[in-house]
C-alpha cells in the first residue's frame, strides 16, 4: 500500500465532510488492492437520513488510488421515495457532505470551484430538480461572480439584528454560503423576532421563513425594514431637537433685556 497515497485519501474524506471515522476501512480497503472499492457513511439531518457512498478507483499504471466521487441517496421525512444525486471530486474546493445535503434540500451553495482549464471561480450552485444530466443527476445551475448577486446587499434590506455587530454578521454570512438555513433576530416594532433566511441568487435575495417553516413574502419584510429605519430616523430626529432646545439655554423676554440694557447705562 502506498502510504503517502493513503494520508492524501484520508485528509480528503475528512474535509469533504466524512469525518475520521472511515479511515480503517479506507486503510483496509487499500491494501487489499483491488481495482475498485467503494465506503458507506451515513448521516442525519435533523429527521431527514442521508446516506453517501464513496468511490474509489486504482490507476491503471501505478499503485495510486484515486477519490473519484460520492452517491448521496437522501431520505427525506413524510417521503416515501429517495433522492439521490451524485457529486464529483475535483483537485479544487469540493462540495462537503453537508453542502450536498443543503443543495439536496434546495438551497445553494457558493464555491470557489476549477474549470476544466484549471482556472478558479467562484459561483452560487443551486440544483434544478426540473432538468436531468444524462448521468442520471439533477441539473446544477451556476450564477458566476459576474450574475451581479451580492448577498450583503440582499440582507442589508431587512432588519436583521445580528448585521449590527461585525462578527455575528460574518458569521451569518458564512453559513448562508454554505446553503445552510440559518436562524436570525429580526428587530418589528421594537421586538425581535426569530425566523430563519436562506440565499437565493437566482432572484437576487433572500428567503425567509417563520417559527413554522412557512415562506414570508420579500416585499412584506422589505416594508417592516422601511418602517424599521423610519421608526429609528423619528427617534433620532426628536432627539436632535431636544438636545438643540437644551443647548440655545431658556429665551431671555424682551422686556427683560431691556432692563438690562438700561442699568448699564
Amino acid at each position: 500500500m502506498n502510504e503517502k497515497n493513503f494520508e492524501y485519501l484520508r485528509d480528503q474524506i475528512k474535509y469533504t465532510g466524512f469525518g475520521e471515522a472511515l479511515e480503517s476501512q479506507l486503510k483496509e480497503k487499500m491494501q487489499k488492492e483491488e481495482p475498485n472499492f467503494t465506503l458507506t457513511h451515513n448521516a442525519q439531518y435533523g429527521n431527514d437520513t442521508a446516506t453517501a457512498t464513496l468511490n474509489f478507483k486504482k490507476s491503471d499504471q501505478s499503485d495510486i488510488f484515486f477519490f473519484n466521487s460520492y452517491k448521496v441517496e437522501l431520505q427525506k421525512e413524510n417521503s416515501k421515495e429517495t433522492l439521490e444525486q451524485t457529486f464529483y471530486i475535483n483537485k479544487g474546493s469540493n462540495i462537503t457532505m453537508k453542502e450536498a445535503y443543503n443543495l439536496m434540500e434546495g438551497r445553494s451553495v457558493n464555491k470557489d470551484l476549477t474549470s476544466k482549464e484549471g482556472e478558479v471561480y467562484n459561483s452560487w450552485v443551486q440544483m434544478d430538480f426540473k432538468q436531468s444530466e444524462s448521468n442520471g443527476n439533477f441539473k446544477l445551475n451556476h450564477y458566476h461572480q459576474n450574475y451581479g448577486y451580492d448577498l450583503e446587499a440582499a440582507l442589508s434590506k431587512h432588519p436583521i439584528k445580528e448585521l449590527e455587530t461585525p462578527k455575528y454578521k460574518e458569521d451569518l454570512i458564512n453559513s448562508l454560503k454554505k446553503g445552510n438555513l440559518q436562524s436570525a433576530t429580526f428587530l418589528k416594532e421594537g421586538n425581535e423576532i426569530k425566523q430563519y433566511i436562506e440565499a437565493s441568487p437566482q432572484f437576487k435575495t433572500i428567503n425567509i421563513y417563520d417559527n413554522n417553516m412557512k415562506r414570508i413574502d420579500n416585499r412584506k419584510a422589505q416594508e417592516e425594514k422601511q418602517s424599521e429605519s423610519q421608526q429609528t430616523s423619528e427617534k433620532q430626529s426628536s432627539k436632535k431637537q431636544n438636545q438643540t432646545a437644551d443647548d440655545d439655554g431658556p429665551e431671555i423676554p424682551k422686556e427683560a433685556k431691556k432692563k438690562r440694557k438700561s442699568q448699564s447705562m
